[in-house]
C-alpha cells in the first residue's frame, strides 16, 4: 500500500504513515525507487548513463525516506531562516517533487534577494537535461550578479520587534483552535496519573524541576496506566531534544575544562541560571582529580535548595550557590573569582526579547577576561511550539508561549556582546543547538 501511494503521488496523506506503521512493527526495510530515467531528462545519453550506473542504488531505507519528508515538511515550515541571496530552478514536468511545494518553498523564504523560474519542457534532472545550457548560463548570471553588489548582512538584534518567528510569535498568543482547550483539559485530569505532567502542572514546564525530572527519565506515576502516560510524555520529541543538548553540553564542558587546564589557566565556571545546576555539579564530581570552582546562581529559592542538596550528595566543595538575576548586567560583572568558563543553558529561549538577552549577555562578557569561553543554547526550531504555546504552562502559571531565534539572530547576540563563536553541537531533529564562543576584545 505504501508503495502504490508513492507511485500514485499521494505521498503525504497516505504513504507516510503506513511507512511509519511499517517500521515500528516489522523493522526498517527497503522501499523500491519508482523513478525511471525517462523520468528525469530527455537526453538519451544522460539517461542511458543512469542506467548503467553501478552505484545508483534503486531502493531507498525506509527509515531515510522517512527523514527525508519530515526534514523537508521542517524547511518548509522554517524557510524565513534563510536568508542568503537564493535562486531556484524548477522543472515543469517533475515527477520527482511537486512544483507547488518548491513555490510555496519560495514564498516562505526570508531573503531580500530571490529569484525563481520554471523552466518549460524540463524533467527533474536540470543539469542532465537537452537544454541545460539555459540552466546554467541562468545560475552564471545570477552568481556574478550576486558576488558584484557588496554583501549584506541583516541586523538581526532587532529581528524580536519584526520577522518571521516574531510573527509566528505573536499568532501564537492569539486565540487558536477551539480544540486546544479540550486537549488542555485532558492533560489537566488524565495526565496527573503520571509523574511529570503533574509536576509541570505544579511547577511549571520550562522549570528546573521538570528539567531535572526529564533528565533523571524514569517513568512513575498512579497506577500502570499512569506510568505508561508518563513514559510518552518523557519521550515525547522535545524532551529526547533536552536529553541530548544536556548530552552535548556536558562533551563540550568537560572538553572545554581540559583545554582552560592543559592551557594553565584556572577552571572557574560560572552557571548564570543553573536551577538545580545537575550537569556542572555531576562533571565537577566525575573530574575531582581536576582542580575546579564554579558559582551556581538561580533567582529561585525551590532551585538554589536542590542544588544544595544535590551538591552535598555528590561531595562538591569547591562551589558557591547564590541567588542572583540572569539578566542584570551590573550584578553579573561583578562576579568574583573572574570566571574562565560561562554557562548558559536553556534560559535566553524563554524570553522573546532581545534587550533583556544582551544584558545578560554584555555583563557576563564584562565578568570575563579576553580567551575565556561561553557556553550556550538556543532551540531555532520546535515541532510542537504550538501545543506547547496552546497547551501548557510555565513557571508563572501562564501559557508557555515561546519565540524561537534562529541560530543566526544568536549567533550576532552573542557575537554582537564580544564573542566569537568557536564549534557548535545539534540532535538529530534540528530542535536544539549548543554553541561555544571565546571572548575576545571587543571594538
Amino acid at each position: 500500500l505504501a508503495v502504490a501511494a508513492f507511485r500514485v503521488r499521494l505521498y503525504v496523506p497516505l504513504a507516510v504513515p503506513l511507512l511509519r506503521l511499517k517500521q515500528k512493527f516489522l523493522g526498517p526495510g527497503f522501499v523500491k525507487s519508482y523513478v525511471k530515467a525517462k523520468m528525469l531528462t530527455h537526453d538519451p545519453q544522460q539517461a542511458a548513463a543512469y542506467d548503467a550506473d553501478p552505484l545508483i542504488f534503486r531502493q531507498i531505507a525506509v527509515n531515510i525516506l522517512l527523514d527525508l519528508h519530515d526534514t523537508s515538511t521542517r524547511l518548509l515550515d522554517d524557510a524565513g531562516a534563510i536568508t542568503v541571496p537564493t535562486l531556484m530552478l524548477a522543472a515543469d514536468n517533475d515527477w520527482v517533487v511537486t512544483v507547488t511545494g518548491q513555490q510555496e518553498f519560495f514564498r516562505r523564504l526570508g531573503s531580500t534577494v530571490k529569484q525563481m523560474d520554471v523552466l518549460p519542457g524540463f524533467s527533474h534532472a536540470i543539469f542532465q537535461e537537452t537544454q541545460r545550457a539555459r540552466a546554467i548560463e541562468r545560475v552564471r548570471g545570477f552568481l556574478l550578479d550576486s558576488f558584484a553588489r557588496p554583501p549584506q548582512r541583516d541586523n538581526l538584534l532587532d529581528a524580536d520587534k519584526g520577522g518571521f518567528t516574531r510573527t509566528e510569535y505573536d499568532l501564537l498568543r492569539s486565540p487558536g483552535s477551539p480544540v486546544w482547550p479540550i486537549i488542555r483539559r485532558i492533560m489537566q485530569t488524565g495526565g496527573k496519573l503520571s509523574e511529570g505532567i503533574r509536576l509541570g502542572w505544579q511547577a511549571g514546564f520550562d522549570s528546573g524541576l521538570t528539567l531535572d525530572y526529564v533528565y533523571e527519565n524514569k517513568p512513575r506515576g498512579i497506577t500502570p496506566l499512569g506510568r505508561l502516560i508518563d513514559y510518552f510524555y518523557l519521550n515525547s520529541i522535545g524532551w529526547r531534544g533536552i536529553r541530548i543538548r544536556r548530552q552535548n553540553l556536558e562533551r563540550v564542558l568537560r572538553q572545554l575544562i581540559e583545554q582552560t587546564h592543559q592551557a594553565g589557566r584556572p577552571v572557574r565556571l560560572l552557571d548564570v541560571a543553573s536551577g538545580p545546576g545537575r550537569y556542572v555539579l555531576e562533571t565537577m564530581a566525575a573530574m575531582a582529580g581536576t582542580p575546579i570552582t564554579a558559582v551556581l546562581r538561580d533567582y529561585q529559592q525551590v532551585n538554589l535548595d536542590a542544588a544544595r542538596q544535590l551538591a552535598a550528595k555528590l561531595g562538591v566543595r569547591d562551589v558557591v550557590i547564590e541567588s542572583g538575576d540572569a539578566f542584570d548586567r551590573a550584578s553579573l560583572a561583578a562576579i568574583t573569582p573572574r570566571p574562565t568558563i560561562a554557562i548558559v543553558s536553556g534560559l535566553y529561549e524563554l524570553f522573546p526579547d532581545n534587550d533583556c538577552v544582551q544584558r545578560s549577555l554584555h555583563g557576563i562578557a564584562d565578568a570575563m577576561d579576553d580567551g575565556g569561553h561561553l557556553i550556550y543554547t538556543c532551540q531555532p526550531w520546535h515541532p510542537q511550539v504550538e501545543f506547547i504555546a496552546r497547551v501548557l504552562t510555565n513557571r508563572e502559571g501562564k501559557p508557555w508561549i515561546m519565540r524561537r531565534r534562529t541560530q543566526a539572530e544568536m549567533d550576532e547576540l552573542v557575537r554582537a556582546a564580544g564573542f566569537e563563536k568557536v564549534s557548535q553541537e545539534i540532535d538529530p531533529w534540528g530542535i536544539f543547538t549548543v554553541s561555544v564562543a571565546r571572548r575576545v576584545t571587543r571594538p
